[in-house]
Parts: structure tokens; sequence; C-alpha cells
């Protein structure tokens, strides 16, 4: 659930900037793939747009089964440059890391990680839990301000919602419909779990930022498109507001901010500016540098060959 970013999602040439379209609704398929043996959908990055404001990752996980002591299997791996948002609909996880953190993570709950300078963790199977999984786990580029900053962990239990019209929105993080979620943000975003009932739904945005929607379960109506789980809808910039449609009871996640105006570049579970960057957190996690700590696992370190600029033909 936890990446890794492929060349597949975002080539990790030169940095990129996803520069942000007038109010629009471009649907994309997402890629399917496997994270530790749960399957993925990822709807970013994608080749031609690796962020929609700061968000630059997000993999839509499940639904699938799995059993006490596995069907979720990501070893400790590291971070540098991000924030980590898990949000679940069905089921539960054990978030480990390298601040010493322990963390059940249940539907309904937020648990957000910042990685800063760098920042070790693993996801993992809580060895009582037997059922569905199903969620989504998205990043969040940090700033110039705030990238080389410590790392830190927050878990949320209760965040705010609001009733709106055929639809109940929980705020996972920043602010919408004048509702505040306590989540830790370092530039202006949004994101809503959005439980839809048949009918129409109107729900205020703000123009300054630009949005995507993922269909987490059911398909729902965005004018004239249509979204469907596994489809990553972009929605541009320049909404004072988002009419949504559904006609049987579906869920959908709304993600947005300010266009974030900082080219990255993304390679396995790394947010940098530049190659070398990537190279040097690269070559401090395979050599076991305190920059990442320690994770107190019982899953094998994760690792990966070299970046493609660092192999010989």
């Amino acid at each position: 659930m936890s990446g890794p970013v492929a060349a597949a999602d975002a080539p990790p040439t030169e940095p990129d900037a996803s520069h942000p379209s007038a109010a629009c609704v471009e649907v994309t398929d997402s890629r399917i793939a496997e994270v530790g043996g749960v399957p993925i959908r990822r709807g970013l990055p994608q080749r031609g747009r690796r962020t929609v404001g700061p968000w630059c990752f997000e993999d839509h996980m499940g639904p699938t089964q799995v059993t006490e002591t596995g069907g979720l299997d990501i070893g400790p791996h590291p971070h540098i440059g991000l924030h980590t948002v898990t949000w679940l609909l069905a089921g539960e996880v054990l978030h480990r890391d390298s601040l010493g953190t322990e963390q059940l993570i249940r539907p309904g709950q937020l648990n957000l990680m910042t990685a800063g300078y760098g920042v070790a963790h693993s996801e993992e199977a809580t060895g009582t839990y037997r059922g569905e999984l199903h969620g989504v786990q998205l990043w969040v580029a940090q700033p110039e301000l705030t990238r080389n900053g410590d790392p830190a962990f927050e878990h949320h239990a209760d965040l705010p919602s609001v009733e709106m019209d055929n639809s109940v929105a929980t705020v996972i993080a920043g602010v919408f419909s004048g509702h505040l979620s306590r989540a830790r943000t370092d530039t202006p975003l949004v994101a809503v779990d959005g439980v839809l009932h048949p009918g129409a739904s109107t729900w205020p945005l703000r123009p300054e930022f630009e949005y995507g929607v993922v269909a987490l379960s059911g398909s729902v109506s965005l004018g004239e498109q249509v979204v469907a789980p596994g489809q990553f809808a972009y929605l541009g910039v320049g909404r004072q507001e988002l009419t949504i449609s559904a006609t049987d009871a579906a869920r959908l996640l709304l993600i947005g901010g300010e266009p974030f105006d900082e080219p990255i570049i993304m390679w396995w579970n790394y947010v940098a500016r530049s190659r070398e960057e990537i190279d040097t957190a690269h070559q401090d996690w395979l050599d076991e540098h305190q920059r990442f700590g320690r994770v107190d696992s019982p899953l094998l370190r994760m690792t990966t060959a070299d970046p493609p600029w660092r192999r010989r033909t």
C-alpha cells in the first residue's frame, strides 16, 4: 500500500511539475499492481500528471481478504520528503515506524506520518483481524520549507463530518465546508471521504485549488462523466462547487490543494528535487544509516535495485 513508485508511474528523468488545467473532468484508468500481496489501483502519479495540489501518490487498496497473519506484508522501507496518509474503509492494519510508533488503524481513523529528512515504517497484518481489507494511501509532497525537517507521526480517531444533500462528508485533512481536520498540513490542501446516497449532492470547492476524485465503491457522475472504481478524475482549477450524482449508494475520495509549484522527482519511496538526493537517500538506506532509524518489525527490510540512471547496461 505504501509505494513503491515505478518508472511506469512517473519516469524518473528530470524533475517535473504538473501544470494545473482550467475546470474540466479528465478521467483516466488507474494502473493495476500489487503491493505487499494486496491488489491496488494507482491513480497518481501518472505520465503527464504527477501531482494534484501537493498530492503526488494515490493507491486504492482492495477490497481483498486478509488473515490474522498475512495478506498485507509491507516490510520496513524508507521515505523522504513526504507525508503518508492512510485511510481505511474496512479492516485493520498495524503501522510500525522508526520513531517507535506502533499504531493499529481502523476505518474512519487517520494515520499521518511525516518523513521529512528520513523515516522508515512497515504496514502489517494485525495478528487478530481476519476479513475484508479496503482502503487508500496517499502521499503529500512536502515543500522546501519543511521537507528536510524532523520526521513525525500522528493518529486521529475523531474527524469532523458534515451532511450535504444526499451525502455525508468526512474531512480527512484541511478545511471543507467550514469544518477543519486537526491533521497536519504543510501547504493548503484538502481530502474528503464522501458517502453518497442515491441522488445529487453539491459540494463547495475553492477556486484556487485543483482537485481530483477517486471512486472508492460504486459509480459517481460528475456532470456527464461517470467515474468508476479503478479510475481517477482530474477536475482542474477554478471551480466554486462540484455536483456529484449517484444512482446507487457510492463512496468517493476528493483530494485537492493549491497547485504545487516546486518540481519534484519521485523514485521508489522517495520524493526529492534531484537524482543526487535520491542517490544519497537510497545509499543511506542500503547502508542501514541512522538517518532512517530502525523499525521493530518481524518483516524483512525492503530493498530494490539501484535507480535506473545508476545501472550499467
